[in-house]
């Protein structure tokens, strides 16, 4: 396999790392980027990036990020706030009204941001389109009871997270969501990451496609069997509900839409220099950077049946556990997406870490392609 891109000769032990994701002959593309100290030290691709293993992973192949989105977000709303344009504990309803109704009246903006609100399902059934239509989705969420009373645990707004902050933003930066978020966080560091795709990027987008034969850890494998036998359950309504979400992601609506809690497009380079902006202060200053990274919900997840632990917006590492480690120190922050890209940040060593796939793995948290190419990098420093 012909890795592309370059290195510093004393991370060869990553490039090899890398180039052995491809044995497995299921691999078909994939892209690294690392930072530390804001010295990019490896910006490898290598692989295929179409349906038909036919076309080239390119140095700017695009390819959804899924979750990976949701810290982007994250921060515009925390740039609202330090703009005094809105209050991490004021009530949501403050800056829109309708989502008062049915006792949510209370909910503040940290507890939509830590996943602490009690909403990350809808309980009646929408048609697939409704995916699509922005105004539907707030609809159907403003007029949505809370799951559990809010702020007593947590639960993980897999997709409403978009909903729900997007609309936010929408309501108080003025513009669409996508491109407030765009412009507030990947422009100033001239990132390669969109949210809401024009047309003339789609040639640039990797297929995304499951891998086969593999059934994923012990937590995939709960939240899979509950997602078949319960289909009124709040997870399976999480992941199913409109039942388009888990089978949209190479469609051009999806990637034209503005849904900032998965739709996000770019490559491991952007990925990385957005940790590295984080971490140089360039999007956030100190006091609110230390307020994106404190610990805000910890423990037994209601939304992926398995341990996790967030800040705002972003997840934080649990070392003790497989699935939710990134591998590096305790202190890291950042989010995985589905299927294996992640993006996040060593403080202690002043790591920013992105990487990308599309070849989708079965974990709920950590991908250990992943996490074996962090650990790589550890070993290096």
């Amino acid at each position: 396999m012909l890795i592309n891109g370059h290195y510093s000769l004393e991370f060869e032990p990553v490039r090899e790392a890398f180039a052995a994701l491809f044995e497995d002959h299921q691999e078909r593309g994939a892209a690294l980027c690392v930072q530390v100290n804001g010295e990019t030290v490896i910006d490898l691709w290598a692989g295929t990036s179409d349906k038909d293993r036919g076309e080239a992973w390119h140095s700017d192949t695009l390819v959804n990020l899924f979750s990976c989105t949701k810290t982007f977000t994250a921060v515009a709303v925390l740039q609202l706030a330090a703009e005094g344009k809105l209050g991490l504990d004021k009530p949501v309803a403050d800056y829109w009204p309708e989502f008062a109704s049915n006792g949510k009246g209370a909910i503040t903006v940290r507890q939509l941001l830590c996943h602490r609100a009690g909403l990350p399902a809808l309980r009646e059934l929408l048609p697939a389109e409704a995916l699509y239509d922005w105004n539907a989705m707030t609809r159907a969420l403003a007029a949505e009871a809370p799951w559990w009373e809010p702020g007593t645990a947590h639960g993980y707004a897999a997709i409403t997270y978009g909903w729900l902050l997007g609309e936010l933003i929408r309501r108080v930066d003025g513009r669409s969501p996508g491109r407030a978020i765009v412009e507030r966080v990947a422009r100033p560091l001239q990132l390669d990451f969109h949210i809401g795709l024009a047309d003339s990027e789609f040639y640039r987008v990797a297929h995304v496609a499951r891998g086969k034969g593999n059934p994923g850890d012990a937590a995939a494998q709960r939240l899979l069997q509950v997602t078949l036998r319960e289909p009124e359950a709040m997870p399976t309504r999480a992941f199913t509900n409109p039942p388009s979400i888990l089978t949209s992601t190479n469609k051009p609506e999806w990637r034209r839409m503005e849904q900032p809690a998965a739709n996000g497009h770019g490559n491991a380079r952007s990925l990385a220099g957005f940790y590295q902006g984080l971490l140089e202060g360039s999007l956030l200053d100190s006091e609110w950077l230390a307020e994106l990274t404190r610990e805000h919900s910890q423990g037994e997840d209601l939304t992926l049946l398995t341990p996790t632990r967030f800040g705002l917006g972003c997840m934080l590492d649990q070392p003790g556990l497989a699935n939710a480690t990134f591998g590096l120190g305790p202190y890291a922050f950042g989010h995985p997406g589905a299927g294996g890209s992640v993006g996040f940040a060593d403080p202690q060593r002043g790591v920013a870490f992105g990487f990308v796939t599309h070849t989708l793995g079965p974990y709920i948290l950590m991908d250990p392609r992943a996490q074996r190419l962090a650990q790589a990098v550890a070993q290096c420093l």
